[in-house]
C-alpha cells in the first residue's frame, strides 16, 4: 500500500524537512566517534554514584514525539529533552499531509493515551487493501494463474481484526502527541524539557557522551535523531555507511473526490510507469467520498507534469481498477522525487537514528512511518532491559531492529527498481506474484500480519 512520500515517504508518510535535520545527520555521520574504553557503561556522577540518564530527542514529528512520550512514561529515571526548530506556538493541527498508520501503530498510540484525541480529529479506517496490475501479463494462460488484471484482496475480517490500519492527517497525529508531551513536561518540569524553536546544528560523540550543538553545546548520554525530512533534501548515504539510490521517479500527491464510497478500501495499482494509490479519507462537507492520491511516474518521461488539472483528472480515470469507480475532482498536485536513503547501522557512538533519519523508502509499501514508530518502541524497550547501560541497550536495539528494517528496505527497493527497468517480463513476474498470493491464503495472511505489525 502506497503512502504519501511527504509524510515522510509513507508511508508511509513523517516530519517536515528542516535545514537543521540535514545538518544534524551530516554532522553525526562525519564527526569522529571518540569512545573511551574505560568510560562507565552506566551514567555516574562525579562522586561515582549512579545518576539519571540524559536523553536528547531531536525532532518533534510523530516519531520523535512518540519516543519522547514513551521514554517519559516507561523510563521514570531518565531525563528527556526534546529539540525542534519549529516554535511551540505554531499551530500544526491543520497540516493536511496524509499518513498511513498500521494497526500496530494504532496500538502504540493507544498505549500512549493519544488515540481517542486523534480519532476525534478525524481518521478513516482501512478495512481492505486491494492491489492490482494495470497492464496484462505476457503469459495469461500459464497454469491459469495470471488473469488480464492480477489482483490481491487483503481484508481485515479475514485476519480477525476490525481494521488493517487508518489514514489520518499529519496535524491530526502530531497535535495530540504534542499536547500529551506538553502536559507530561508540565507535570515533571525537572525531568522533562523542551527546546522548541531551537535548531540542532550537529551531534558528535565525545567519550561516553553525545554533544548536541544547539544554541549552546550540551552533553547527553544518548542523542536520538528522529528528524529525517524527504529524500530530495537529505545528505545521501554511500556504502559502507549506508545505501542511497535515486529511483528517477516522481510522486504526484493530492486529494481526489470519488463518485462512489471507498468503503474503507485502500487501492494500489501497478502501472507501467509505477505504482499509484488511493488511501481512504474521512468525509468533508463538500466531498463525502474522498481519498488521498499518490501517483508515481518516471521522472524522465513524466506524463503528468505538462497537464492541467482537468487533463490530469481525465488521465487518472484511466489508471485505477474499475472497482474504484469514477474520480470526479482532483486537487492541485505536488511533486516529490523518490529514492532510497538508508543507514547501514542505526547507532553511531552515542547517537542513534530512527524513522526517516534512519531509512527513507519508496512509498510503494506505505510503511515508512510505521517502521519509525517501531524503531522508537524497540529503543525504549532496550533501555528498559539494560537498566541504564546505554552501550548495551544500543547494541540490543540495533540487533533487534535489523531484520524488520532490512526486510522492508529490500522489498520496497526491489519493487521500486522493477518499475524503472523497461522489461515486460518483470510485469509478468509481478502479475504471477499477485495471482499466486491471492490463491495462497497462509502467505497472504503472513503478508497482512507484516503490514500490520512488521517483522517480529
Amino acid at each position: 500500500m502506497t503512502a504519501s512520500p511527504h509524510d515522510p515517504h509513507g508511508r508511509a508518510a513523517a516530519a517536515p524537512a528542516h535545514a537543521h535535520a540535514q545538518a544534524t545527520a551530516a554532522a553525526a555521520a562525519s564527526e569522529p566517534q571518540e569512545l573511551s574504553p574505560t568510560a562507565p557503561a552506566v551514567p555516574q556522577a562525579d562522586d561515582g554514584a549512579p545518576r539519571p540518564l540524559r536523553l536528547a530527542v531531536i525532532g518533534a514529528g510523530p516519531v520523535g514525539l512518540s519516543l519522547a512520550l514513551q521514554a517519559a512514561r516507561e523510563l521514570p529515571d531518565v531525563q528527556v529533552t526534546l529539540f525542534d526548530a519549529r516554535p511551540l506556538e505554531r499551530d500544526i493541527s491543520g497540516d493536511p499531509r496524509t499518513l498511513a498508520l498500521s494497526l500496530g501503530s494504532v496500538q502504540i498510540l493507544e498505549r500512549l493515551g493519544v488515540w481517542d484525541a486523534l480519532r476525534q480529529c478525524g481518521v478513516a479506517d482501512i478495512r481492505e487493501v486491494h492491489v492490482s496490475q494495470q497492464q496484462p501479463a505476457l503469459l495469461p494462460s500459464l497454469a491459469g494463474l495470471v488473469a488480464s488484471e492480477p489482483q490481491v484482496h487483503i481484508r481485515a475480517r479475514d485476519e480477525g481484526v476490525d481494521r488493517l490500519g487508518v489514514v489520518a492527517s499529519y496535524g491530526a497525529i502530531v497535535a495530540p502527541l504534542q499536547a500529551a508531551w506538553v502536559a507530561a513536561q508540565a507535570a515533571e518540569p525537572a525531568r522533562l524539557g523542551s527546546r522548541f524553536g531551537t535548531a540542532v546544528r550537529g551531534i558528535k560523540t565525545v567519550g561516553n557522551a553525545a554533544e548536541v550543538d544547539a544554541d549552546i553545546a550540551e552533553a547527553f548520554d544518548l542523542a536520538v535523531v528522529a528528524e529525517g525530512g524527504v529524500f530530495a533534501d537529505q545528505p545521501k548515504r554511500q556504502w559502507p555507511q549506508g545505501v542511497s539510490r535515486d529511483y528517477r521517479q516522481t510522486a504526484w500527491v493530492g486529494t481526489v473526490t470519488l463518485e462512489q464510497s471507498h468503503h474503507g478500501v485502500a487501492y494500489e495499482r501497478f502501472t507501467p510507469q509505477g505504482p499509484a494509490a488511493l488511501l481512504p479519507l474521512p468525509p468533508a462537507a463538500d466531498a463525502p467520498h474522498r481519498a488521498s492520491l499518490v501517483w508515481c511516474v518516471h521522472a524522465d518521461d513524466d506524463p503528468v507534469i505538462g497537464l492541467n488539472d482537468e487533463q490530469r483528472l481525465a488521465l487518472l480515470n484511466t489508471v485505477f481498477h474499475r472497482r474504484v469507480g469514477r474520480l470526479t475532482k482532483l486537487s492541485p498536485l505536488k511533486a516529490f522525487p523518490l529514492g532510497l536513503n538508508a543507514e547501514r547501522r542505526l547507532v553511531q557512538g552515542r547517537s542513534v537514528r530512527i524513522g526517516n533519519a534512519a531509512q527513507t523508502l519508496h512509498p510503494v509499501a506505505g510503511q515508512g512511518l510505521n517502521l519509525g514508530l517501531r524503531d522508537a518502541v524497540e529503543l525504549v524497550r532496550a533501555l528498559q532491559r539494560h537498566h541504564g547501560d546505554v552501550d548495551a541497550a544500543l547494541r540490543d536495539a540495533e540487533r533487534r531492529r535489523t531484520p524488520d528494517r532490512w526486510a522492508l528496505i529490500g522489498a520496497t527497493d526491489f519493487l521500486a527498481r522493477s518499475f524503472a527497468i523497461p522489461v515486460p517480463a518483470l510485469a509478468t513476474l509481478r502479475g504471477l506474484g499477485l495471482a499466486a498470493l491471492e490463491r495462497l491464503g497462509p502467505a497472504k495472511s503472513l503478508l497482512a500480519r507484516q503490514m500490520m505489525f512488521g517483522r517480529r
